[in-house]
Protein backbone atom coordinates (compact mmCIF):
# COMPACT_ATOMS: atom_id res chain seq x y z
CA UNK A 1 0.00 0.00 0.00
CA UNK A 2 2.42 2.29 0.93
CA UNK A 3 4.89 1.85 -2.58
CA UNK A 4 1.67 2.11 -4.19
CA UNK A 5 0.93 5.83 -2.96
CA UNK A 6 4.50 6.66 -3.13
CA UNK A 7 4.31 5.82 -6.67
CA UNK A 8 1.38 7.69 -6.61
CA UNK A 9 2.16 10.58 -5.41
CA UNK A 10 5.83 10.66 -8.16
CA UNK A 11 3.52 10.12 -11.25
CA UNK A 12 1.42 12.80 -9.97
CA UNK A 13 4.77 15.22 -8.69
CA UNK A 14 6.30 14.60 -12.46
CA UNK A 15 2.78 15.00 -14.25
CA UNK A 16 3.00 19.18 -12.97
CA UNK A 17 6.12 19.21 -13.97
CA UNK A 18 5.03 18.48 -17.62
CA UNK A 19 1.90 20.78 -17.28
CA UNK A 20 4.38 23.73 -16.10
CA UNK A 21 6.27 22.93 -19.27
CA UNK A 22 4.08 22.70 -21.32
CA UNK A 23 2.53 26.19 -20.09
CA UNK A 24 5.53 28.01 -20.04
CA UNK A 25 6.38 26.88 -23.68
CA UNK A 26 3.13 27.24 -25.00
CA UNK A 27 3.13 31.07 -23.80
CA UNK A 28 6.51 31.75 -25.34
CA UNK A 29 5.54 30.38 -28.25
CA UNK A 30 2.41 32.40 -28.20
CA UNK A 31 4.37 35.78 -27.52
CA UNK A 32 6.74 35.40 -30.04
CA UNK A 33 4.12 34.88 -32.61
CA UNK A 34 2.36 38.32 -31.66
CA UNK A 35 5.71 39.72 -31.32
CA UNK A 36 6.60 38.41 -35.21
CA UNK A 37 2.89 39.53 -36.34
CA UNK A 38 3.69 42.91 -34.96
CA UNK A 39 6.70 43.24 -37.68
CA UNK A 40 4.62 41.36 -40.30
CA UNK A 41 2.12 43.83 -40.13
CA UNK A 42 5.00 47.00 -40.63
CA UNK A 43 7.74 46.33 -43.37
CA UNK A 44 9.85 49.07 -42.83
CA UNK A 45 9.55 47.53 -38.76
CA UNK A 46 10.45 43.90 -40.26
CA UNK A 47 13.13 44.84 -42.46
CA UNK A 48 15.13 46.71 -38.94
CA UNK A 49 14.76 43.48 -37.42
CA UNK A 50 15.77 41.50 -39.99
CA UNK A 51 19.59 44.17 -40.42
CA UNK A 52 19.71 44.03 -36.77
CA UNK A 53 19.75 40.30 -36.55
CA UNK A 54 22.12 39.64 -39.06
CA UNK A 55 24.50 42.48 -37.66
CA UNK A 56 24.60 40.54 -34.21
CA UNK A 57 25.27 37.10 -36.44
CA UNK A 58 28.56 38.51 -37.81
CA UNK A 59 29.03 39.94 -34.64
CA UNK A 60 28.96 36.39 -33.00
CA UNK A 61 30.97 34.97 -35.96
CA UNK A 62 34.01 37.54 -35.11
CA UNK A 63 33.94 37.20 -31.10
CA UNK A 64 34.46 33.40 -32.14
CA UNK A 65 36.77 33.16 -34.95
CA UNK A 66 39.27 31.37 -33.26
CA UNK A 67 37.02 28.98 -32.29
CA UNK A 68 35.32 28.55 -35.45
CA UNK A 69 38.44 27.83 -37.12
CA UNK A 70 38.97 24.83 -34.69
CA UNK A 71 38.52 21.23 -35.38
CA UNK A 72 37.07 20.99 -32.37
CA UNK A 73 34.93 23.83 -31.78
CA UNK A 74 34.06 24.49 -35.11
CA UNK A 75 30.76 22.73 -34.58
CA UNK A 76 29.41 24.23 -31.10
CA UNK A 77 30.30 27.51 -32.47
CA UNK A 78 28.08 27.21 -35.47
CA UNK A 79 25.43 25.32 -33.61
CA UNK A 80 25.18 28.66 -31.33
CA UNK A 81 25.23 30.72 -33.99
CA UNK A 82 22.70 29.22 -36.53
CA UNK A 83 20.27 27.91 -33.23
CA UNK A 84 20.44 31.38 -31.32
CA UNK A 85 22.15 34.10 -33.22
CA UNK A 86 21.02 33.61 -37.02
CA UNK A 87 18.19 35.84 -38.66
CA UNK A 88 17.48 32.15 -38.86
CA UNK A 89 13.46 31.55 -39.50
CA UNK A 90 11.92 29.78 -36.41
CA UNK A 91 8.44 29.52 -37.17
CA UNK A 92 8.18 26.03 -37.84
CA UNK A 93 10.39 24.70 -34.95
CA UNK A 94 8.38 27.10 -32.81
CA UNK A 95 5.18 25.27 -34.38
CA UNK A 96 6.26 22.03 -33.63
CA UNK A 97 7.00 23.40 -29.95
CA UNK A 98 3.83 24.59 -29.47
CA UNK A 99 2.37 21.39 -30.68
CA UNK A 100 4.76 19.17 -28.59
CA UNK A 101 4.10 20.59 -25.49
CA UNK A 102 1.23 19.01 -24.70
CA UNK A 103 2.52 15.41 -25.51
CA UNK A 104 6.26 15.67 -23.63
CA UNK A 105 5.76 13.00 -21.77
CA UNK A 106 4.53 10.56 -24.09
CA UNK A 107 6.94 11.66 -27.38
CA UNK A 108 10.23 12.56 -25.87
CA UNK A 109 12.48 11.48 -22.85
CA UNK A 110 11.97 13.81 -19.76
CA UNK A 111 15.15 14.82 -19.71
CA UNK A 112 14.24 16.81 -22.89
CA UNK A 113 12.06 18.80 -20.84
CA UNK A 114 13.98 21.46 -19.22
CA UNK A 115 15.86 22.13 -22.45
CA UNK A 116 12.80 22.50 -24.32
CA UNK A 117 11.36 25.22 -21.74
CA UNK A 118 14.95 26.91 -21.37
CA UNK A 119 15.17 26.93 -25.26
CA UNK A 120 11.09 28.49 -25.72
CA UNK A 121 12.25 31.13 -22.41
CA UNK A 122 15.37 32.18 -24.74
CA UNK A 123 13.71 32.44 -27.59
CA UNK A 124 11.14 34.89 -26.20
CA UNK A 125 13.25 36.77 -24.35
CA UNK A 126 15.48 37.28 -27.66
CA UNK A 127 12.68 38.05 -30.18
CA UNK A 128 11.77 40.78 -27.25
CA UNK A 129 14.89 42.59 -27.43
CA UNK A 130 15.69 42.33 -31.16
CA UNK A 131 12.28 44.07 -31.72
CA UNK A 132 13.10 46.83 -29.10
CA UNK A 133 16.52 47.08 -31.09
CA UNK A 134 14.81 47.72 -34.25
CA UNK A 135 12.63 50.42 -32.67
CA UNK A 136 15.13 52.42 -31.75
CA UNK A 137 17.22 51.18 -34.70
CA UNK A 138 14.81 53.12 -37.01
CA UNK A 139 15.26 55.92 -34.54
CA UNK A 140 18.65 56.32 -35.85
CA UNK A 141 19.04 55.98 -39.08
CA UNK A 142 21.05 59.18 -39.12
CA UNK A 143 24.10 57.09 -38.15
CA UNK A 144 26.34 54.42 -39.65
CA UNK A 145 25.67 51.08 -39.13
CA UNK A 146 28.15 50.21 -36.24
CA UNK A 147 27.15 53.85 -34.42
CA UNK A 148 23.80 53.13 -35.09
CA UNK A 149 23.72 49.48 -33.24
CA UNK A 150 25.17 51.19 -30.34
CA UNK A 151 22.99 53.55 -29.92
CA UNK A 152 20.43 51.05 -30.23
CA UNK A 153 21.19 49.15 -27.55
CA UNK A 154 22.07 51.65 -25.52
CA UNK A 155 18.22 53.52 -25.88
CA UNK A 156 17.13 49.82 -25.31
CA UNK A 157 18.75 49.73 -21.99
CA UNK A 158 17.25 46.65 -19.82
CA UNK A 159 20.77 45.50 -18.56
CA UNK A 160 18.94 42.33 -16.67
CA UNK A 161 17.22 41.42 -19.56
CA UNK A 162 21.02 40.56 -21.26
CA UNK A 163 22.44 39.21 -18.58
CA UNK A 164 19.13 36.65 -18.52
CA UNK A 165 19.53 36.31 -21.83
CA UNK A 166 23.10 35.48 -21.62
CA UNK A 167 22.38 32.96 -18.57
CA UNK A 168 19.59 31.46 -20.51
CA UNK A 169 21.94 30.90 -23.64
CA UNK A 170 24.79 29.22 -21.27
CA UNK A 171 22.06 26.79 -19.48
CA UNK A 172 20.46 25.60 -23.07
CA UNK A 173 24.49 24.87 -23.68
CA UNK A 174 24.41 23.19 -20.30
CA UNK A 175 21.75 21.00 -20.59
CA UNK A 176 22.66 20.12 -24.09
CA UNK A 177 25.91 18.55 -22.14
CA UNK A 178 24.54 17.12 -19.79
CA UNK A 179 22.00 15.72 -22.13
CA UNK A 180 24.96 13.85 -23.69
CA UNK A 181 26.02 11.89 -20.23
CA UNK A 182 22.36 10.61 -20.14
CA UNK A 183 23.04 6.87 -20.65
CA UNK A 184 21.09 5.61 -23.94
CA UNK A 185 19.71 8.97 -24.91
CA UNK A 186 21.57 8.97 -28.01
CA UNK A 187 19.74 6.19 -29.27
CA UNK A 188 16.07 6.97 -27.93
CA UNK A 189 16.41 10.21 -30.09
CA UNK A 190 17.69 7.85 -33.12
CA UNK A 191 14.48 5.74 -32.31
CA UNK A 192 12.35 8.62 -32.58
CA UNK A 193 12.92 9.68 -35.55
CA UNK A 194 10.14 8.08 -37.58
CA UNK A 195 7.53 8.99 -34.85
CA UNK A 196 8.85 12.71 -35.09
CA UNK A 197 8.63 12.72 -39.22
CA UNK A 198 4.74 11.23 -38.82
CA UNK A 199 3.94 13.38 -36.65
CA UNK A 200 5.28 16.59 -38.30
CA UNK A 201 8.17 17.24 -35.65
CA UNK A 202 11.17 16.89 -38.03
CA UNK A 203 12.87 20.61 -37.19
CA UNK A 204 12.69 20.01 -33.13
CA UNK A 205 14.04 16.53 -33.80
CA UNK A 206 16.61 17.44 -36.02
CA UNK A 207 17.36 20.63 -33.37
CA UNK A 208 17.82 17.95 -30.75
CA UNK A 209 19.81 15.69 -32.82
CA UNK A 210 22.56 18.43 -33.72
CA UNK A 211 22.25 19.65 -30.70
CA UNK A 212 23.31 16.44 -28.87
CA UNK A 213 25.97 15.03 -31.59
CA UNK A 214 27.88 18.94 -31.35
CA UNK A 215 27.94 18.88 -27.52
CA UNK A 216 29.09 15.04 -27.08
CA UNK A 217 31.90 15.33 -29.91
CA UNK A 218 33.27 18.55 -28.33
CA UNK A 219 33.14 16.58 -24.76
CA UNK A 220 35.61 13.85 -25.53
CA UNK A 221 38.43 16.07 -25.79
CA UNK A 222 40.59 17.72 -23.64
CA UNK A 223 38.20 20.70 -21.77
CA UNK A 224 35.40 20.61 -23.83
CA UNK A 225 31.83 21.72 -23.30
CA UNK A 226 33.40 23.14 -19.80
CA UNK A 227 35.75 25.54 -21.81
CA UNK A 228 33.80 26.20 -25.23
CA UNK A 229 30.65 27.67 -22.65
CA UNK A 230 33.01 29.38 -20.26
CA UNK A 231 34.47 31.03 -23.01
CA UNK A 232 31.27 32.34 -24.41
CA UNK A 233 30.09 33.48 -20.32
CA UNK A 234 33.25 35.41 -20.50
CA UNK A 235 33.53 37.09 -24.39
CA UNK A 236 29.87 37.79 -23.81
CA UNK A 237 29.61 39.54 -20.46
CA UNK A 238 32.62 41.60 -20.83
CA UNK A 239 30.88 42.72 -24.38
CA UNK A 240 27.81 43.70 -22.38
CA UNK A 241 29.38 45.50 -20.19
CA UNK A 242 31.31 47.67 -22.22
CA UNK A 243 28.17 48.21 -24.12
CA UNK A 244 26.20 49.88 -21.27
CA UNK A 245 29.48 51.26 -19.48
CA UNK A 246 32.28 52.70 -22.04
CA UNK A 247 31.61 55.75 -24.00
CA UNK A 248 30.11 55.39 -27.40
CA UNK A 249 33.31 56.02 -29.18
CA UNK A 250 35.11 53.28 -27.85
CA UNK A 251 31.95 50.19 -28.23
CA UNK A 252 32.06 51.39 -32.15
CA UNK A 253 35.79 51.00 -31.95
CA UNK A 254 35.35 47.59 -30.38
CA UNK A 255 32.59 46.33 -32.47
CA UNK A 256 33.93 47.46 -35.76
CA UNK A 257 36.79 45.56 -34.82
CA UNK A 258 34.72 42.43 -34.02
CA UNK A 259 32.86 42.90 -37.29
CA UNK A 260 36.55 42.92 -39.38
CA UNK A 261 37.41 39.64 -37.77
CA UNK A 262 33.88 37.70 -39.08
CA UNK A 263 34.81 34.83 -41.38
Amino acid sequence: MQKRTISRAWHLGRLRVYMEATNIIRDAVSRVTALRQSATDKPELAQAISEVKRLQARRFAGTYVDLLRTEQYQPAALFFLEELYSEKDYTLRDAQFARIASGLERLFPQQVVQTAVSMARLHHLTEELDLAMALCWLNHGELGEVARYVAAWRSVGRRADRDIQLATVLEVGQELDRLTRTPGLRMMLKMMRGPARMMGLSALQQFLESGFDTFAAMGRKGEGASYFLDTVRQREAGLIERLFQASAVACETEITRILGQAL
